[in-house]
């Protein structure tokens, strides 16, 4: 059974819910304890905490979630529909190759029953074994970063924190289709590894250009599987870490916001939570971006994918030599641009999907200039 891999929560963490009261995020939520485990044919978001940090060489502490989950437990839900479980922690295997084994395991048995696994804990290179989580669902995998650096490393680094994205890309089986990251800053990245963002026809946005503009980021989010945070992109000032000082990064309000704009995206079916420094402060924000991403998943539309065309207005921008077609549903504002895929690398794909996309690409077509979006999207399938 994959649920071997998990322990229940420490005795500390349950007495603390008991003693909350009815009106609490605590007494709403099913946990794993020493005498019980959840049922999860009636979860729809499942809490994993991976205490493993072995990625990282520098990190001198081990993981201590209890005050994430004091802080988030202590909060109040919104008006939820989603049924929520703690699945208490993943410990530390052997080797780092164990943890990963287990993380994939467990993660991978939620997705294939339609629930989302929220991790949090441990280094960043604990995206890797969830991406692999999706090799059994035989799918091309959208992932999105919010992450100051690419962390694409050097090959012979082997994994690590900080080059787990070199890993994904290289290892088979590659069903690694779009990586996107969201508030790199330009002097922690060498201009080798932004050109290869380039090369690869990934999509990489600046920190400045979405503090300016937060709501650029909503597409990506739309089109993501995996959605994997760095809790270094946030400033030393918002959250409290001192260990790895950052003076420049998204504000507390921001990856929040971000948090909820995976929440919102249908297509979002795994969330980790990475680099926590076991810090009271840190552990108040990693608490309320958790309590954000589920407030995004309660308020989902459930426009993917599309099951009809009826809701949606569709827009017919003829260009010199293409025609774009846009579609904007009714529902939500939203707006989607049909990229033509054909037989090839990825024909895993359908030959016609859509693409999310931003009010502000349809004018740009209109102003008869094809969007960067759709034009890395038909040269991707092309590679």
């Amino acid at each position: 059974m994959e649920f071997d891999f998990l322990t229940p929560l420490s005795q500390d963490i349950i007495q603390f819910i008991k003693g909350l009261s009815s009106q609490h995020l605590g007494s709403k939520v099913a946990f794993h304890t020493d005498k019980e485990f959840p049922e999860i044919d009636k979860i729809k978001v499942a809490v994993i905490g991976v205490l493993e940090n072995r990625g990282d060489v520098h990190a001198f502490e081990e993981v201590d979630l209890t005050l994430i989950r004091k802080e988030l437990y202590a909060m109040y839900p919104g008006n939820w529909q989603s049924s929520i479980a703690d699945l208490g922690d993943i410990l530390p295997g052997n080797s780092l190759e164990d943890t990963y084994f287990a993380v994939q395991k467990v993660t991978a048995k939620l997705i294939r029953n339609g629930i989302i696994p929220v991790v949090i804990g441990g280094t960043q290179d604990l995206t890797y074994p969830l991406y692999r989580a999706y090799d059994s669902l035989e799918q091309m995998v959208n992932l999105v970063s919010i992450d100051s650096k690419f962390d694409f490393g050097k090959q012979e680094d082997g994994i690590s924190a900080h080059s787990y994205l070199s890993k994904i890309i290289l290892d088979e089986p590659n069903n690694l289709f779009n990586f996107s990251n969201v508030g790199y800053q330009t002097y922690y990245n060498s201009q080798e590894e932004i050109d290869l963002i380039e090369k690869l026809y990934f999509d990489a946005y600046r920190l400045g250009e979405i503090s300016n503009n937060i709501a650029l980021s909503e597409p990506v989010f739309r089109d993501a599987d995996i959605v994997s945070i760095d809790l270094n992109a946030v400033k030393s000032s918002d959250s409290g870490n001192l260990i790895n000082f950052t003076p420049n990064g998204f504000d507390g309000k921001e990856i929040c916001s971000l948090s909820r704009y995976a929440g919102i995206s249908d297509k979002v079916s795994s969330l980790g939570i990475f680099n926590h420094h076991s810090s009271k402060e840190e552990a108040v924000l990693a608490a309320q971006i958790v309590w954000y991403f589920i407030e995004g998943v309660n308020y989902r539309s459930n426009e993917y994918p599309f099951g009809t065309k009826e809701n949606y207005l569709k827009y017919i921008v003829p260009l010199e030599n293409e025609e774009l077609i846009f579609y904007k549903s009714n529902k939500t504002d939203r707006w989607w641009i049909e990229i033509n895929f054909f037989a090839g690398q990825h024909n895993k794909l359908k030959k016609n999907t859509l693409l999310p996309c931003s009010h502000e690409e349809y004018l740009i077509a209109c102003n008869h200039e094809i969007p960067e979006r759709w034009w890395k999207a038909q040269r991707k399938n092309s590679i």
